[in-house]
């Protein structure tokens, strides 16, 4: 399984938000810390505006920033919203499937099962738990260091 280039510009433009929270940030800084085109964060930008993941605000002293805090957004959301539109297999699209084999195979109901299961783990993983704590992450997307942050030890589940 690989995850399309959008779902990552979206964990890139949440994090950053999330280790600058209350701070209204400008795509292009976020581009150039994350090492990204603006052109493609902006799509994903108005993908996570849409679903209401960010607020933007336009203006001179417009950008984004969380709508709600980091501990209350799963990131299995984040990625069943980007990954969405991208079959898993042929089989998984109905409009371009030409598999032969789709009336009897009994794979795809195998797959369907694991990438449910993928998508259950990450539902139980939060924005908050990806950056709380992480100083390497802290330490490139924080665009106003002012007080050190307590850093914690990873913790794998």
């Amino acid at each position: 399984m690989r995850l399309t280039t959008r779902t990552n510009l979206a964990m890139r433009v949440l994090m950053a938000c999330a280790v600058n929270e209350g701070v209204t940030l400008r795509t292009a800084d976020i581009a150039a810390r994350c090492n990204a085109s603006v052109n493609h964060l902006l799509q994903v930008v108005n993908l996570l505006q849409e679903h209401g993941f960010i607020e933007t605000i336009r203006g001179r002293a417009g950008g984004l920033r969380l709508v709600g805090p980091p501990g209350a957004m799963s990131i299995g959301r984040v990625f069943r919203v980007f990954e969405a539109g991208t079959p898993f297999a042929e089989c998984f699209d109905g409009a371009q499937n030409t598999c032969p084999l789709t009336a009897t195979c009994r794979l795809r109901s195998y797959l369907s099962r694991a990438i449910e299961a993928f998508y259950h783990e990450l539902d139980m993983v939060t924005l908050d738990d990806l950056v709380r704590g992480n100083c390497g992450l802290s330490q490139l997307l924080d665009m106003v260091p002012e007080v050190p942050v307590a850093c914690a030890p990873v913790v794998p589940a």
